[in-house]
């Protein structure tokens, strides 16, 4: 079949049920585009799942008022700090792998792997008791109401619990990186069809299952993620994929995860300058308390579940992430009070969740704009410049806007859902501008 043919309706659907199914195919021959398509719709899909996590959990959870939900939010915004790395050390994982198979090297391939999940390993254990030991005073230290540190057991549970996070990261790098995308595409279906089936049998105790409330929410997510990993780790064993872990594959390489971590290390620094951020906005949103953190978690959660596809399609085309994003803009902003309805009726809870939905969803223009440009940045080699323009837009520009909006000049959490929306909207206007300069083109790979 000819590269072209991939845009024609008979090729464009043998395409989706080859990815979906799984190919088999060499990437490094035949048609580009259609090596690019089938490893595209797996990992949009991919991301799509990541997404359902995020809206399952408050789901349910905002069955049982507004303290439960700012506790998911509150703790969710310390994950991020998690995800940051695993999202950071996914891509030397996934570089490294592909660069094996790329040379037909399946061994170096499956030790890279075996590399890949030792450091996940190294980094959770010491994570996750620090943060299981210290879940309660984070909390604190978060600004939570005496509500919402009641049901720290939620926090200790997530916080101790981060390695299945980072392994499902990992381990699905290493198959995207393999070129299996749809291997770790199954796996997040998995593990959400469980979480979803989980969640409210230990929030509510339904039949035999105890009653844990929130900590159900920690419980059953844990479990679904924790499965998935499992699920990982018995293909990665069992030989039908590109990448076969064998007995003689166990061992440690510190060269290997040095290389590693040398990939990661940019990646790293740029996703936790993002995320640090959001702690720090969720601290200021805090300070008005549960009822506004928890409009504040409804709100976020329903935008992440529209983002993370997009993040997906930024790599292919700026018209298509573009068009999705300002179609859902347009939603949110028409039928707010109606999505929201849809997780909390709390009167309390409610004007914040709409107002967070409305105005930042107001700018998913832009966003979209931000995401292809850093995409393209990362894509050429140029690590530097979206970095800083991240420390810029989110430590320098968003964080002090939020404090003196919410604060001094008195618009409250509203005035931080602006400074949410102004700040990625700035990161799309810098970016657009050094990249019309072009220096990121001299840039050494």
């Amino acid at each position: 079949m000819s590269e072209t043919e991939v845009g024609e309706p008979r090729g464009l659907w043998s395409a989706i049920r080859e990815s979906l199914a799984g190919s088999h195919r060499d990437y490094t021959e035949g048609a580009i585009g259609r090596a690019i398509l089938l490893l595209a719709i797996p990992m949009v899909l991919e991301l799509a799942l990541e997404s359902v996590f995020a809206v399952v959990d408050v789901f349910f959870v905002s069955r049982l008022g507004a303290d439960a939900v700012a506790t998911v939010g509150l703790t969710e915004s310390m994950l991020t700090i998690i995800y940051a790395v695993a999202i950071g050390l996914s891509i030397g994982a996934m570089a490294t792998v592909a660069r094996r198979i790329g040379e037909k090297d399946g061994d170096g391939a499956a030790r890279a792997a075996v590399q890949a999940i030792a450091l996940g390993v190294i980094v959770a254990v010491p994570a996750g008791i620090c943060g299981a030991f210290f879940a309660r005073p984070l909390l604190g230290l978060m600004g939570a109401t005496p509500g919402v540190l009641a049901n720290s057991s939620y926090t200790t549970i997530m916080l101790g619990m981060n390695g299945v996070i980072l392994m499902l990261f990992l381990i699905n790098a290493v198959y995207r990186g393999a070129g299996d995308a749809a291997i770790a595409m199954r796996v997040l279906w998995l593990a959400n069809a469980i979480n979803i089936c989980l969640d409210p049998c230990f929030i509510f105790g339904l039949g035999p299952f105890p009653r844990l409330g929130v900590t159900g929410a920690a419980v059953a997510t844990t479990t679904g993620r924790g499965i998935g990993v499992l699920m990982q780790l018995y293909w990665l064993w069992r030989g039908t994929g590109r990448v076969v872990i064998r007995r003689s594959h166990l061992r440690l390489d510190p060269r290997v995860m040095l290389g590693m971590l040398r990939l990661s290390g940019s990646a790293v620094l740029q996703s936790l300058v993002n995320t640090t951020s959001y702690v720090a906005v969720v601290r200021i949103v805090a300070a008005f308390g549960s009822d506004a953190v928890a409009g504040y978690t409804i709100g976020i959660r329903i935008i992440v579940f529209a983002l993370l596809p997009s993040f997906g399609l930024s790599n292919a085309a700026a018209t298509l992430v573009g068009q999705n994003l300002g179609a859902v803009s347009v939603i949110f902003l028409a039928f707010a009070p109606l999505i929201i309805s849809a997780f909390t009726t709390n009167p309390a809870v409610v004007p914040y969740a709409i107002r967070c939905l409305r105005i930042v969803s107001a700018g998913f223009v832009f966003y979209a704009f931000g995401m292809v440009l850093t995409a393209s940045f990362n894509g050429a080699g140029d690590t530097f410049t979206p970095t800083m323009l991240n420390l810029f837009c989110f430590w320098l520009f968003e964080i002090p806007l939020a404090y003196v909006l919410a604060r001094p000049l008195g618009f409250g959490p509203q005035g931080v859902f602006a400074s949410l929306a102004l700040a990625f909207s700035l990161l799309a206007v810098l970016s657009a501008v050094i990249f019309r300069r072009g220096r990121w083109k001299t840039k050494r790979v």
